[in-house]
């Protein structure tokens, strides 16, 4: 039998990061973080949403109560078309607490100071190039020549992972959705608060959304449709000076605040987040000593509001697995228990980027739908995905024969 997992490597030090790297500390697992940046990320980033279940994953793990006064509740999602019609709401589950929306930033100061307090270490400018593994443990090297050494080896490096290519040569890597995003936050909109309802329309250029917290606080993303594929640092060669007027003009012609809230934005708060992208089914999360968690795993749809939630499930789900089962058998027991839920969420979100990206004739089609959808769809049936518990407590058993799932 191989021995039972004692050390750890946590590639990434983003938000799945030192959640997997508390984790292991519960399950009795020394991790240490390493990310490829040299500063931390302090101020960088937008605004996500967690469920539910996210939240209730935390708990697991302690820091539930750390980021829930965070976050700003929204109670549901209200679709609108160009002319601010509303095509339907979505809402929880009734008994199910709203979604929290929280600002990228504020998360990651909570944890990554959790995870200092808990004594977890986090070394910074360590870019992983390579990985070998011996008969006993896995080497990790970074590119600036040094090396680090553990029992197994956590790829919590996002969606352009280096662990997942380590694992995999011919993994896949993301698929363009059709989409340019960018975001911002609002300190004086000068439009009403939406009284907790994030607002999502299709605009005759673009998608919007945005929620409106009060008088001095709100937050607009918009989804621009552009054929051709542009990274990031393509899309940030035109400053944020220059993008705010082009996508206040696309949405000349609609009738909702995007022009108001757009306006509103110092370039210095406008996030250029570049490509929306979608990340295909992986043929394995693991091999030998690496595993991959998180959304270098699995990433859906941003429009899912459950990316952030689902690598908190996984990082946490994959130490209890490892508390339990020596590394082979727990990576096996883990992608058991995670696969069929992560991808019946994707499959079931996927399809909202493509509605985004549609020309003219499909907006009108997708507004034609939507009203159809809202009449249909029974918050409660929706309830499996939110209401999802992690059972910490009860020992993991063994993976079941391939092929197999658990429910």
């Amino acid at each position: 039998m191989t021995a039972q997992t004692r050390t750890a490597l946590v590639i990434g030090g983003g938000i799945a990061g030192p959640i997997a790297a508390m984790a292991l500390e519960k399950a009795g697992i020394e991790a240490t973080v390493y990310e490829a940046h040299r500063p931390t990320a302090d101020g960088v980033g937008g605004g996500m949403s967690i469920a539910p279940n996210g939240l209730d994953a935390l708990d697991v793990i302690g820091v539930g109560d750390l980021v829930r006064p965070q976050g700003l509740p929204v109670t549901s999602i209200v679709m609108q078309d160009w002319a601010g019609k509303r095509l339907g709401e979505f809402g929880n589950p009734p008994g199910v607490p709203p979604m929290q929306f929280i600002w990228r930033a504020d998360l990651y100061r909570a944890l990554h100071d959790e995870a200092a307090r808990r004594g977890i270490r986090t070394e910074h400018g360590k870019r992983l190039v390579g990985a070998e593994e011996t008969a006993d443990a896995v080497i990790a090297h970074f590119d600036d020549g040094t090396q680090a050494r553990a029992d197994i080896l956590i790829g919590a490096d996002g969606i352009r992972s280096t662990v997942r290519m380590l694992i995999d040569p011919a993994a896949p890597g993301p698929d363009y959705a059709g989409l340019i995003s960018f975001g911002a936050r609002v300190r004086d909109p000068g439009v009403p608060s939406t009284r907790g309802k994030m607002n999502m329309s299709f605009g005759k250029c673009a998608f919007f959304g945005y929620q409106v917290f009060d008088e001095s606080s709100a937050v607009w993303f918009v989804n621009l449709p552009h054929r051709e594929p542009m990274t990031a640092a393509e899309a940030r060669l035109t400053t944020a000076a220059e993008w705010l007027p082009l996508l206040r003009e696309k949405f000349a012609h609609d009738r909702t605040p995007a022009r108001e809230l757009i306006g509103a934005t110092d370039p210095a708060d406008l996030l250029i987040v570049g490509p929306m992208e979608n990340m295909p089914k992986l043929a394995a999360w693991s091999r030998g000593r690496l595993v991959l968690v998180g959304d270098s795993a699995h990433a859906p749809s941003s429009s899912s509001g459950q990316g952030a939630s689902l690598s908190i499930e996984s990082a946490i789900q994959l130490a209890r697995c490892l508390r339990d089962l020596p590394y082979d058998e727990a990576f096996a027991a883990y992608e058991e228990l995670r696969r069929p839920r992560v991808e019946k969420i994707i499959a079931a979100t996927t399809h909202k980027n493509s509605n985004k990206a549609a020309g003219p004739v499909g907006r009108v089609i997708n507004g034609m739908l939507m009203r159809v959808v809202a009449k249909l769809v029974k918050p409660e049936k929706m309830a499996w995905m939110f209401e999802h518990r992690i059972d910490w407590e009860t020992p993991v058993a063994p993976a079941a024969r391939p092929g197999t799932a658990r429910v």
